[in-house]
């Protein structure tokens, strides 16, 4: 018989315009009952439900996350209740026997024998940061697409800058797609004006690239482009000012951080919105590394084990600590890392390498905070070592070497 862990919950099912809650009590005898109500979204509404919580004495509540409707919910009952989040795949009904009432009855009957693995949910304020940066990632992911169709426009009017400039927004080229799109009718014959230091191009191969004819349509569109990227800076450069005030009571961690390798002020910022600071609600970093989608999956049936991929949780944070990754295997200042990446890309591979590092990054991030401690290379370069038991004389290696089958010679002098 499973033990009852909670004597009085609530499961709740959550949708866009109203929510079902029903309490479970269990008698001393293991006897349950139940009440459910339903309430819609309102804000006044859902007052009422944290009042009705009270009422009945629960302070555990148990809702699924679908989408963004279970933040409403979750803001009002905060203060007041145990909440724990669940993935919908731990608590869906068995399909035919699905009804809104069933569905939070099932939640509250799983939940109060404690078989839901809740989800980490941050505190307040480092939600509002985790927020504002997942913004900024997506005007970055904004000005990207921009630019594609940017390039696009002028690949279509037979103009090949990509060819001849390392980056086609450079300061050289931009002043040559900006004199296009002011004389979209004359071709351009002389170069000079538009020479920087670092350009590396002849004139001849710029002029051939410039070779182009663009229509009225397609000029227009550029400039509706250059208009649009122009302003997403400006948004960009506003929200990382309100990131960094925001972020600012969060100084003492972040310099920890910053001192991993290859992570710098928004890559830290980034790290510490999607994890929080403390550490205590992962228990161990392997968990952390898990919830973060850097470890294989476990899918093993009749003594088969299937696939293997990393999992697609932490779509920020993980892209974010690849970056990262990638950064640090460059850095000369850290060969640690760099030798770790080159160790396992010869058997694993480039990709499951960068993984590995983005991990091995993690890692030493939950340590660091949760220790307070600055990066420690030394932890690491120590691995890299053999260790004591395959440590040998040359005398033992050359033994070795003649058991093998092999003739040591000593070396002339000559």
């Amino acid at each position: 018989m499973l033990k009852i862990v909670y004597r009085i919950c609530c499961g709740m099912d959550i949708h866009k315009s109203f929510v079902v809650a029903c309490i479970a009590s269990t008698n001393e005898q293991g006897v349950t009952t139940y009440k459910s109500k339903r309430f819609s979204t309102f804000t006044g509404d859902l007052r009422r439900c944290a009042d009705w919580l009270s009422e009945n004495n629960c302070k555990d509540v148990c809702m699924e996350s679908t989408g963004k409707y279970w933040i409403p919910v979750y803001n009002i009952l905060e203060p007041t209740c145990n909440i724990v989040l669940a993935h919908p795949k731990y608590v869906k009904a068995i399909r035919g026997k699905k009804t809104d009432k069933r569905d939070a009855k099932w939640i509250a009957d799983i939940f109060k024998h404690d078989l839901v693995s809740g989800s980490f949910i941050p505190p307040a304020d480092i939600r509002q940061l985790r927020d504002l940066f997942r913004y900024r990632w997506k005007l970055t992911n904004f000005t990207t697409g921009e630019k594609n169709r940017a390039q696009n426009c002028l690949t279509v009017s037979n103009f090949k800058l990509d060819d001849v400039f390392s980056d086609v927004f450079g300061k050289a080229a931009s002043a040559i797609t900006a004199w296009i799109l002011e004389h979209p009718t004359e071709k351009i014959t002389d170069i000079s004006a538009f020479r920087t230091k670092g350009m590396k191009a002849t004139d001849e191969r710029v002029l051939s690239a410039v070779d182009g004819e663009m229509c009225e349509e397609q000029a227009e569109k550029l400039r509706i482009i250059r208009s649009h990227m122009s302003s997403l800076q400006l948004c960009k450069l506003d929200l990382e000012s309100l990131i960094l005030s925001t972020a600012e009571k969060y100084l003492p961690q972040l310099n920890l951080v910053m001192t991993a390798p290859g992570i710098q002020s928004f890559a830290a910022i980034g790290i510490i919105s999607e994890i929080g600071v403390d550490m205590s609600v992962f228990p161990t970093s392997k968990h952390l590394c898990s919830w973060a989608g850097l470890t294989p999956q476990n899918n093993e049936s009749a003594g088969k084990k299937k696939t293997t991929r990393i999992s697609r949780a932490g779509a920020y944070i993980k892209p974010l600590l690849v970056q990262c990754a990638l950064c640090a295997i460059r850095a000369k200042q850290f060969p640690e890392v760099r030798n770790r990446y080159l160790a396992l890309k010869k058997r694993r591979g480039n990709k499951k390498a960068i993984i590995a590092i983005a991990r091995m990054l993690l890692t030493a991030i939950y340590n660091m905070l949760k220790k307070n401690e600055p990066y420690n290379p030394e932890l690491y370069r120590k691995a890299d070592r053999p260790p004591a038991h395959r440590e040998v004389s040359v005398d033992e290696a050359i033994f070795i070497l003649q058991r093998q089958g092999y003739l040591v010679t000593a070396p002339s002098t000559t």
